[in-house]
């Protein structure tokens, strides 16, 4: 029987993310299978990451209609988006955090670039 490599290496103490973040991650249930049998531990994302996935998917175009129809500009529309999966994704990922004590189980969210330079924005 082979052995997972990325499960040998969170035996070993490493903490495997996935640079990628996408809705049908996430309600395909592929995150949790990712976390379940690879030992997936966090999830990056950036805006190219979220380009990517909100341009390659159907899965944000309800949303982001309403968003429009509603007066949100880009920058809330493109936020609102993103949130929604950091939310989700970080749900999936709570057993994680759960289970390391808090050491993992994170979803990274670049901050706006126009935030730099101002800590009370960012936070």
């Amino acid at each position: 029987m082979s052995t997972n490599p990325l499960v040998e290496l969170t035996k070993l103490g490493q903490s495997i993310w996935h640079d990628n973040i996408e809705r049908k991650l996430i309600t395909s249930g592929n995150l949790k299978r990712l976390i379940d049998e690879d030992g997936l531990s966090g999830v990056t994302s950036n805006p190219a990451i979220f380009e990517k996935a909100i341009d390659g998917s159907e899965l944000y175009a309800d949303q982001m209609r309403d968003l429009a129809e509603a007066g949100k500009s880009p920058m809330e529309i493109y936020e609102a988006l993103a949130i929604q999966d950091i939310q989700q994704a970080a749900d999936v990922l709570s057993g994680v955090y759960e289970r390391t004590g808090g050491r993992d189980g994170f979803v990274s969210l670049e901050c706006n670039p126009l935030l730099a330079n101002d800590t009370q924005g960012t936070l």
